[in-house]
């Protein structure tokens, strides 16, 4: 039923719909549905893809109007959430048949597919709530920043935590001068979206519930591989996904550079192994350094680690109680091999432990853990926490915040409904494309590093290109006409 069929293929090439070039059409925000509700398309429904359509629709003034997925699995999946709507498995038909009964376009996709999808959406004047990170590649977050911009379209990037209480407590309290002006920053994550085995050879039979041509999309053709692209694993591959910087590294940087202010960086170095041309280094550790801004020193560094392990322990990260499990931590790491910086296991324990990711904002008049997630941020000066409970109480009451609500299933709709009432006229989005493509075009960068393992690249913002010219090649890449 929900199959893939040449005649609509035909029809979305002979209707001269040109992936990111279509006709613009006037926005529908004036002319929404009945009831002035919010209709919506969702391109992705599987996975993350589920959890977003579910948030959607549950605000009580959104009505869902269609379905796509290249696998009839979760299109399947998805229908029995909402029967009346239409269901397709080509986001380009889907668009092109529904122009006219749609008001903004949810995309839900792996990475490669978040900038074709929504600029066609865009295009046709649609709102667009688009998951994280916003883009796979640096040329097409600055494309989608100028079309929203262009088009005055009210946009999100699904970043939830972004409006959840600790992370907006933080960035007031940084912004405050909790720890006055932060020179560094480091941030981590242990989880492992990378691959440093060998290319898959040979193919496998691709599933009867899955489109192989529509889910690589744009990316360059090749053989199925079972358990290898889809459905999860992509996010490891470098044509696919954007690697645990790309995943968990959107999250955790998002309150220190939503809190700092942040741009561009002017440098990036990535510690990793080799590139194997075809996944992610399983450990990173990416050194931004940043021009400073009114909440920084002149300059801010950044680090960010992730992998097994993650991270490796610095001067910075000791906490309070923590007894080193190896003196590494007081080695000047400068002086080692990235050989060996990867494989010191110096942690700390008891009381002093780590969350198992978080960032640490470190600054002239203290330090502030931030944990993700779901926990208070804590200050940490001369080796010990001090009790900060004073100033929370202040800028809960002066910015209206009440008390946190430890319930993700709550909480995490908040950036959703968000956008549902931005596009009704009610609110404001709090990770507009204007900000999101900044954001995200910082972790490309890291990404892009990684191709060049132990390398200082020197990024121009204004030319939007390294000073090293073979990096460039990675900043966008050909779309396969499919």
């Amino acid at each position: 039923m929900c199959a893939y069929n040449k005649e609509r293929r035909d029809f979305v090439k002979k209707s001269g719909l040109g992936l990111l070039g279509i006709a613009i059409a006037p926005s529908l925000l004036g002319n929404l549905s009945p009831n002035n509700r919010l209709r919506t398309a969702h391109i992705g429904v599987g996975g993350m893809g589920n959890e977003d359509l579910k948030a959607i629709s549950s605000h009580k003034l959104v009505d869902v109007i269609a379905l796509c997925d290249v696998d009839s699995t979760n299109l399947a999946a998805a229908q029995k959430l909402h029967p009346k709507a239409k269901l397709f498995s080509d986001y380009r038909v889907m668009l092109a048949e529904l122009k006219n009964e749609i008001d903004a376009v949810i995309v839900s996709t792996p990475d490669h597919t978040h900038a074709p999808a929504s600029m066609m959406a865009m295009n046709l004047g649609k709102p667009v709530y688009c998951q994280k990170p916003l883009t796979h590649h640096v040329s097409e977050a600055r494309a989608m920043k100028k079309l929203a911009a262009d088009k005055n379209l009210i946009t999100q990037m699904g970043i939830q935590v972004h409006s959840f209480y600790d992370y907006k407590l933080a960035t007031l309290l940084i912004q405050s001068g909790i720890i006055g002006k932060v020179h560094t920053v480091r941030a981590w994550s242990p989880k492992n979206w990378g691959y440093d085995g060998p290319k898959p050879q040979g193919s496998d039979p691709i599933p009867e519930t899955l489109d192989w041509n529509l889910w690589l999309g744009t990316s360059a053709e090749r053989p199925y591989k079972k358990d290898v692209y889809h459905p999860g694993n992509w996010r490891k591959l470098l044509d696919f996904g954007c690697g645990t910087l790309g995943d968990m590294g959107v999250h955790i940087f998002d309150t220190p550079y939503n809190a700092l202010e942040l741009d561009v960086p002017r440098t990036i170095r990535n510690e990793c192994r080799e590139p194997n041309g075809f996944g992610f280094p399983e450990n990173n550790i990416v050194t931004y350094e940043f021009p400073g801004t009114k909440h920084t020193a002149e300059k801010l560094t950044w680090v960010w680690y992730d992998g097994p392990g993650a991270p490796k322990m610095h001067k910075d990260l000791i906490l309070p109680g923590a007894k080193e499990a190896t003196s590494a931590t007081n080695v000047d790491k400068k002086e080692k091999s990235v050989e060996e910086k990867m494989s010191l296991d110096t942690k700390a324990t008891g009381a002093g432990k780590l969350p198992e990711q978080g960032a640490m904002f470190i600054g002239d008049k203290g330090r502030l853990l931030l944990p993700h997630f779901m926990e208070l941020p804590k200050k940490i000066v001369d080796g010990k926490y001090v009790d900060i409970s004073d100033e929370i109480a202040r800028i809960e009451k002066k910015n209206n915040m009440g008390k946190p609500i430890r319930n993700y299933n709550s909480e995490g709709q908040k950036h959703y409904h968000q956008f549902v009432d931005a596009c009704l006229g009610q609110a404001e989005c709090s990770a507009p494309f204007s900000y999101a493509s900044r954001l995200t075009e910082t972790i490309l960068l890291g990404v892009i590093a990684g191709r060049f393992p132990n390398k200082t690249l020197h990024w121009d913002n204004n030319e939007a290109k390294f000073k090293e010219e073979e990096a460039n090649q990675y900043l966008e890449s050909a779309y396969r006409d499919f």
